[in-house]
């Protein structure tokens, strides 16, 4: 299959793009049944010649291309509507049954009814405008009416949630000026998978009732689901406290599919290079090294210490407090005793076969470093946060 992107360049092209190659070089081995052979990139830098060798070729055409931010409003009719119109014309020159996708907006639903938006009347009539083509010619048109999109793009343009986790990332001063205001948002990623969707004849169908979607079997209009609804006092929030991650080493709880999944990544993608490493705090004595990696609300914490030859750590039991220990460098021993029946155990631990071992409440333990000439390097994880007031540790030899 030979795929045509328009607007190539683009937020929404650039990851497109970027994903089909991942398919067309079998490195995403996800989605077996598209099959990519060559990837036409249109975009302003492109020519009429361009255009019309990709749409004599194309078997699939994703219309990316548009304008949102224009110098004179009267440029929205010309970059939404006038392209399109070039763009089926060369098709329909060529004879192409290419099927074709639009990426409208839903600021089309509002165009004529609460305002006076040049940019949705633009892409209200290039909506229309392959509604005729798909009549006209009996080829399949998608036309997806999507809401704000949450990728990495240029900040202080049009995103607001670029522009904010770019000056987060970077220090800068923003402004919020009401933190109530919710907004519909569409993550990149989960936009891609749509788009695939589509190629796999998946896609999912709607109407619109005044600007309310209605999903339905054999709706005019397409769209992605997972979009997340959010208020800038929400979206601020979280970034700040991505942004004392490094300081506080508190994981925030991002799970699968939630929006503050996709935001840390996002958040992530605008730090300067400057900001990749952070120190971390070794407590360092003649015994070795103990550091903490990072907590999490619900989890512990994670860290990582540092035996020096012939050094035994531990002689402490927990209450209720667990850990595991887990060796990846260096020869050892652990050794566990019941304070109450004084039953032990020993496991000798090495990084050439790591394995978790389990700090058991109730067992005093240690781990000693065998090696007269290397560190031991263990990783050690724990069901709490470290808390000097109630620490829930007990020296007692093994």
């Amino acid at each position: 299959m030979n795929i045509l992107v328009t607007g190539a360049k683009g937020m929404v092209g650039t990851a497109l793009v970027n994903h089909l190659k991942n398919i067309r070089d079998n490195k995403n081995r996800t989605r077996p049944n598209i099959k990519v052979d060559e990837i036409y990139e249109y975009d302003l830098g492109s020519t009429a010649q361009d255009l019309e060798l990709y749409c004599q070729r194309a078997d699939f055409v994703f219309n990316l291309a548009g304008v949102n931010r224009p110098e004179n409003p009267e440029d929205f009719m010309k970059g939404n509507f006038g392209f399109a119109s070039e763009l089926l014309e060369t098709l329909k020159k060529h004879g192409s049954k290419a099927p074709i996708m639009l990426s409208s907006s839903i600021q089309a639903t509002l165009a004529g009814r609460f305002g006076n938006s040049e940019y949705g009347r633009s892409k209200q009539a290039g909506e229309e405008l392959f509604f005729a083509y798909a009549k006209q010619t009996g080829t399949k048109v998608a036309v997806y009416r999507f809401p704000n999109l949450m990728g990495h793009s240029r900040p202080k343009y049009n995103s607001a949630v670029s522009t904010f986790c770019w000056a987060v990332a970077n220090d800068e001063e923003f402004t919020v000026t009401d933190r109530s205001i919710e907004l519909e948002l569409l993550y990149i990623d989960d936009l891609v998978e749509g788009m695939f969707d589509l190629l796999e004849g998946k896609e999912r169908h709607c109407e619109f009732d005044g600007v309310v979607t209605v999903e339905q079997e054999n709706g005019r209009y397409c769209y992605v689901p997972g979009a997340h609804r959010v208020t800038l006092g929400e979206i601020v929030d979280l970034l700040m406290i991505f942004k004392e991650q490094p300081t506080t080493l508190m994981m925030p709880k991002i799970p699968e599919g939630s929006f503050a999944k996709k935001l840390y990544s996002l958040y992530l993608s605008y730090l300067p290079t400057d900001k990749f490493k952070y120190a971390l705090k070794m407590s360092c004595d003649d015994r070795g090294s103990f550091t903490e990696l990072l907590h999490t609300e619900d989890c512990g914490q994670v860290s990582i210490n540092i035996s020096r030859p012939g050094i035994t750590k531990g002689q402490h039991w927990h209450s209720s407090k667990w850990e595991l220990f887990i060796v990846v460098a260096g020869k050892g021993l652990i050794q566990e005793r019941n304070i109450n029946t004084g039953e032990t155990v020993e496991f000798y631990v090495s990084g050439d076969k790591i394995e978790a071992i389990h700090m058991i409440p109730g067992w005093t333990h240690n781990i000693i470093n065998l090696s007269e000439t290397e560190n031991l390097v263990t990783v050690m994880t724990c069901n709490e946060i470290f808390n000097p007031d109630r620490p829930d540790t007990f020296f007692e030899v093994v």
